[in-house]
């Protein structure tokens, strides 16, 4: 055919069908990053329900002893003293009894996470001390 103009005889709606299969793509990779995302959350989230899942030391052991090897243990009265106000204080917080040897671990753990403050208190004690002339 002549005197038409070149592209005149072509698709009108062939740039229409491009940018559909343009947003066709797109809601393709929009929905698929969608599912990956929901992939991801749903994966995260069942992470943390296991997570949650687990049975916590308290309630999986048969006695407060199990799993613990003993240990003596020997208080300066006012560690004593301390220690049942602690015992006292967590149990309101808790609404629950809190055993003391869970107590003693929970702060023997604590001491150990934070070993400059038990440096002081062996400073207090004369550790480090040194006695020259």
């Amino acid at each position: 055919m002549t005197g038409m103009k070149e592209g005149a005889g072509e698709d009108p709606f062939a740039s229409s069908d491009e940018s559909a299969n343009a947003t066709e793509d797109t809601d393709s990779r929009d929905s698929s990053s969608a599912e990956v995302e929901t992939t991801r959350t749903e994966t995260t989230q069942s992470s943390r329900t296991r997570q949650s899942i687990q049975i916590p030391y308290k309630f999986r052991r048969e006695g407060v002893q199990e799993g613990r090897d003993r240990v003596p243990l020997f208080l300066q009265s006012d560690t004593k003293s301390s220690e049942r106000e602690a015992q006292r204080e967590l149990e309101e917080r808790f609404d629950d009894n809190v055993s003391l040897t869970d107590l003693r671990e929970a702060l023997m753990k604590t001491g150990l996470n934070h070993l400059d403050e038990v440096e002081a208190h062996l400073e207090e004690w004369g550790y480090g001390m040194t006695f020259e002339e």
